[in-house]
């Protein structure tokens, strides 16, 4: 695989890359380019989280030697789990259960815990080094990588700290390539920004869709602009602070049937469709979707691209129902594995269990 079909791959089901250029470049130059994604350990894992799990699989088919950052420290700081550590550490082992049964192999990923990172003096220079390239004005605009706003950052000092670790995260590892949703965004850019006055290569950012929350999103707004379309679209993915917005990977198919047939799915609206999303981002990727309908209403059909599924669906040649009933089912089989894993594995339902205990552990 040359250098260009690898960045094919890895941009696949992107909405962007900063910049094909520079990724070009180190694959041509570099046999073993390092890349990561780091995640807060803040609660029951989505199928919104999919997305960026497949394009890890990708990175790492194209040769990356990806790491995990259970980012412990900022979930911490987030004030994620209550600010419980020994939660947010629980959390942590929670998710590598559920990475497995996605089919990602542990064996070959680097797993780095924030806790392990923060232990040294390097980290912590390296971190200050950075602070003195940055602006308060400018560190506040990033903090919504937190998922929060601006001006909550007033309230928490140490919510300041989070744009930077990210950055540090990145430079201290080392790293390549930087993974993450378009809501991570500010923080790699960020990280691009202050590398040059470092002596630091400015890493290449690979960011995912963000996939819309069960209730819908902000993004069918076409009258926000700028950092008020940035916060709708934050606003609206799908969340685990917001339970009745996401289905959970390990969700039974009769909750995931009835979450779906509750959600904003309107006809003929592809943008903001949360239905939609799951079948283009989701279920799509490496499959065609398949919908069973009564003869008198057309009979079954199928897509093989998402592309030809939005097109037939915009033209309301498709009843939302339909839609619904279709992906409830793929959705439901994509995830058995994810059912038969914590049902075959108490310690996965375990660690599940405990980090939800309202006791403190």
């Amino acid at each position: 695989m040359d250098a260009k079909n690898k960045v094919d791959l890895i941009t696949r089901n992107a909405v962007e890359i900063i910049t094909r250029e520079d990724a070009e470049e180190i694959f041509s130059t570099n046999p073993s380019p390092k890349g990561y994604l780091g995640f807060e350990p803040s609660g029951q894992f989505h199928v919104g989280w999919m997305i960026w799990v497949n394009a890890f699989k990708d990175m790492m088919n194209a040769g990356i030697k990806m790491t995990l950052l259970e980012a412990t420290w900022h979930a911490w700081i987030n004030n994620k789990l209550g600010g419980d550590m020994r939660k947010i550490q629980l959390c942590a082992t929670y998710i590598e259960h559920c990475l497995t049964a996605l089919g990602v192999d542990l064996s070959k990923v680097e797993l780095v815990k924030a806790d392990n990172l923060v232990d040294g003096k390097e980290y912590w220079d390296g971190l200050i080094r950075i602070n003195k390239q940055l602006s308060l004005s400018r560190v506040k605009r990033a903090v919504t990588i937190m998922g929060r706003k601006e001006d909550e950052a007033s309230l928490d000092f140490s919510m300041l700290l989070y744009p930077s670790m990210q950055v540090e995260d990145i430079f201290f590892m080392g790293m390549d390539f930087a993974l993450g949703g378009m809501d991570q965004r500010r923080a790699h850019v960020l990280a691009r920004e202050v590398a040059p006055a470092l002596g630091k290569r400015k890493p290449v950012a690979v960011h995912t869709p963000l996939l819309s929350g069960l209730q819908g999103s902000g993004r069918m707004d076409t009258s926000l602009k700028g950092a008020d379309s940035e916060a709708a679209l934050i606003e609206g993915k799908m969340s685990k602070s917001k339970p009745e917005s996401c289905i959970f990977v390990h969700d039974s198919p009769a909750e995931i049937k009835a979450k779906i047939a509750a959600s904003f799915c309107p006809p003929k609206i592809i943008e903001g469709n949360p239905v939609m999303e799951i079948a283009k981002y989701i279920l799509m990727r490496d499959k065609p979707l398949h919908i069973s309908r009564p003869a008198k209403y057309g009979g079954d059909i199928e897509f093989a691209t998402a592309d030809e599924l939005m097109g037939t669906y915009s033209e309301g040649k498709i009843h939302p129902l339909d839609l619904k009933n279709a992906v409830s089912e793929a959705l439901a089989e994509r995830l058995a594995p994810v059912r038969e894993y914590f049902a075959k594995f108490p310690e996965a339902s375990d660690s599940l269990r405990e980090f939800r205990s309202p006791q403190k552990v």
